[in-house]
């Protein structure tokens, strides 16, 4: 009998070999201004997140703060406390844990905000304004000059009460670029911790971001964060180009979930980053913490984890056509670029299928303490692609192919 783990789609785990982890040939050089290597998180689940079309955190909301806090984001992001007398409640509960998570609020451009979320006892305040012609037409109804006006007096006293603060213009990729940057100096002048780049509706391409987060990083000396939506499918190479421009620090939500289709996801910011950067993401995260937290979420939100989801997807590392199977249980760098054991994860070859080669099923041979010839093998995986080829197979079909047919090699 075998110990082995398998799964419902046909796979069974591997023996956990490392990874080599050679240079990417085709991997960019950075410079002095990217900070791939020096990047912040701001975790927005439970306010972006909040903003997602079946979400309802209730008394739940306490123990993904701290999941979050403990998993090494460096600052959680909460809901407005004027949206609500719960959502207040929320804010000032938060703030009483004492997670190592620096805690910001999010609240519009306006000074009763601004009081109201200093109250509150967060490490920090994140204000957020209109500046594209739609915006400031059909929303808010103010020009750029009362927009900067407001920004430096809010910026003022929210500086005033010991608070970090940070400035972002909402939807920056469709605003006036002259008008963007005067309004950032302006603001930088004042202080401020961060500016904000949002691409609200999610019409950037990562070379706009990358133009862009350049372009800001030579005019302000003070941080740059940038918030990507998913509407066009370019939240994370967006936020990855940011980081190479010189963006310090990243908005994502746990599953991407939020306005609309969502924005940059937790998950899949890390799997862009680990690549990238893999003994800074190793050191900074617990990366082993991640499905919990996702599952965490989907259970809240009442959706599944997708089956290609970053990381945490069933068959994330889960290897299927023959030469790919051969060459991963040689060498797991030859088809995955991320380790999963570093998200604690594992590696699963699919051999109950007419594509399996017989590597795979030498493998599923050893597993299950038998003793073959490779020519046997070899006879035993023509015999598995047969009944492939007529129906699907389960693991225990394949299994009892094997058995069947080493026993009759040892009665023979």
């Amino acid at each position: 009998m075998s110990n082995v783990e398998v799964t419902e789609n046909g796979a069974a785990p591997t023996i956990h070999k490392p990874h080599h982890n050679a240079a990417l040939p085709y991997q960019s050089v950075g410079d002095f201004l990217s900070n791939t290597n020096n990047f912040k998180i701001i975790e927005s689940t439970l306010r972006e997140g909040e903003q997602f079309a079946n979400a309802y955190f209730d008394t739940g909301i306490s123990s993904l703060a701290k999941a979050l806090s403990d998993f090494g984001v460096e600052y959680i992001e909460l809901t407005s406390p004027l949206a609500s007398p719960q959502s207040r409640k929320d804010c000032e509960e938060i703030c009483k844990l004492g997670l190592k998570a620096k805690i910001l609020t999010h609240v519009r451009c306006t000074m009763e905000d601004a009081k109201v979320a200093v109250e509150t006892g967060v490490d920090g305040v994140d204000v957020v304004i209109g500046t594209s012609q739609y915006l400031r037409e059909h929303s808010h109804g103010k020009d750029m000059a009362y927009i900067k006006e407001s920004a430096i007096e809010v910026i003022r006293y929210i500086k005033s009460q010991g608070k970090e603060v940070r400035f972002s213009s909402e939807d920056s990729f469709r605003s006036d670029l002259v008008d963007l940057l005067s309004l950032y100096q302006a603001v930088d002048k004042e202080g401020v911790h961060r500016v904000g780049v949002a691409d609200t509706v999610g019409c950037a391409s990562p070379r706009q971001v990358y133009d862009l987060v350049r372009t800001l990083r030579g005019v302000v000396g003070c941080d740059i964060e940038c918030h990507f939506h998913n509407d066009t499918g370019c939240a994370i190479a967006n936020a990855h180009a940011a980081l190479e421009a010189g963006a310090t620090h990243i908005d994502t939500s746990v599953l991407g979930i939020g306005e609309r289709n969502g924005i940059t996801p937790l998950g899949g910011l890390l799997a862009r980053m680990i690549v990238n950067s893999h003994d800074y993401v190793t050191s900074r995260y617990k990366l082993h913490k991640l499905k919990e937290i996702e599952d965490l979420v989907a259970e809240a939100v009442e959706i599944n984890v997708p089956f290609n989801n970053y990381i945490t997807g069933f068959c994330a590392f889960t290897h299927k056509a023959g030469i790919h199977a051969k060459a991963i249980l040689n060498q797991p760098s030859t088809y995955e670029i991320i380790d999963p054991a570093d998200f604690g994860m594992s590696r699963y070859v699919h051999f109950a299928s007419r594509l399996t080669g017989w590597n795979a099923i030498k493998s599923r041979v050893e597993q299950l303490g038998l003793n073959m010839t490779d020519d046997q093998i070899k006879q035993v995986t023509a015999k598995i692609k047969d009944l492939a080829d007529v129906r699907p197979l389960a693991i225990d079909d394949t299994d009892s192919i094997i058995r069947s047919f080493h026993f009759d090699l040892q009665r023979s």
